[in-house]
């Protein structure tokens, strides 16, 4: 599903290393490590009726990135907080916005590899913008299995929320090409780890599956709906999943900030028969809902 421009965010503000800015003066330099080697971490955040959702685990976990990563200083949760306070007040936006929080390593003295060349610090990015879901959640999705495979910790660890995702733009070609909304990728040994773009879930005899976090995000929307099993006492299993579960299973959805829950109706061209596992996935679909509605971090205006 390709999404389209919002005339909304024609004139938005934005964040950049310490002040405000106009959406055509959002610049970093092209010494900026990011624009070198991909070299920043990142986090998606969705507000909801003047909340911030999970605002303190996406920032903690923006945090423990940046210190995988090695980064000389990292911009404490306060700061953050302010910046991500100011954005939002300064474009009069309390619900129905995504934030994209991004934290690159800085501006280098000179094109290079090495983190000692850089020496202006850190730069953090607080993009705002009015966008609602961007899947269709009530048809749903189709899902391409993608030749890429999902990075182990072997090569590049995807428990870093790292803003080198060439890995995943590879694999969301696949599903552009042939004809899907998005790709499922396995991990080396050929199990399924995630889409491109979401953690994935599939449902069983009124039992919920999800692959183990080997080669996945472990996301936060993820962690959710794992909560909403144990709340409501629903068996929930981590492991290893193969295609074929996923091809027989009663309902299949993915899992993300920017789509919230949604319902998968097709894989490689199979059908899923959502019949008997509606009910369940509606149940726990409600109960996110809930959580969007009474959790998160208060704006102050």
């Amino acid at each position: 599903m390709q999404q389209k421009f919002d005339n909304r965010n024609e004139d938005i503000l934005v964040f950049i290393k310490d002040k405000l800015v106009h959406r055509n003066e959002a610049k970093v330099s092209v010494f900026d490590s990011s624009v070198q080697g991909g070299d920043a971490v990142w986090e998606g955040l969705r507000v909801y009726d003047g909340k911030i959702f999970c605002f303190e685990k996406h920032v903690n976990r923006l945090q423990e990135s940046a210190k995988t990563l090695c980064f000389a200083d990292i911009p404490d949760f306060e700061f953050i907080r302010t910046a991500v306070f100011k954005t939002l007040e300064a474009n009069k936006m309390r619900d129905g916005a995504h934030i994209r929080l991004t934290l690159t390593r800085g501006e280098k003295i000179t094109s290079g590899m090495d983190p000692r060349l850089n020496t202006k610090g850190s730069c953090l990015i607080v993009l705002a913008e009015w966008k609602e879901p961007v899947y269709d959640n009530s048809s749903g999705i189709t899902l391409v299995t993608t030749h890429i495979r999902r990075n182990s910790p072997q090569f590049l660890d995807s428990k870093i929320h790292h803003n080198n995702l060439l890995n995943n733009i590879l694999a969301k070609i696949s599903a552009n090409v042939s004809g899907a909304d998005d790709a499922l990728m396995l991990d080396e040994n050929g199990f399924v780890s995630e889409t491109n773009a979401t953690n994935v879930f599939m449902i069983k005899n009124n039992c919920i599956h999800t692959p183990s976090a080997d080669s996945c995000l472990p996301g936060i929307t993820r962690s959710l709906v794992i909560r909403i099993a144990e709340s409501e006492r629903i068996r929930c299993f981590e492991r290893n999943l193969s295609l074929s579960e996923f091809y027989n299973a009663d309902f299949v959805f993915t899992t993300g900030t920017m789509g919230e829950l949604t319902p998968v109706t097709r894989i490689d061209g199979r059908e899923i028969d959502s019949r008997k596992g509606k009910e369940l996935f509606d149940k726990i679909n409600s109960c996110f809902r809930k959580l969007t509605e009474t959790e998160g971090e208060l704006l102050p205006f």
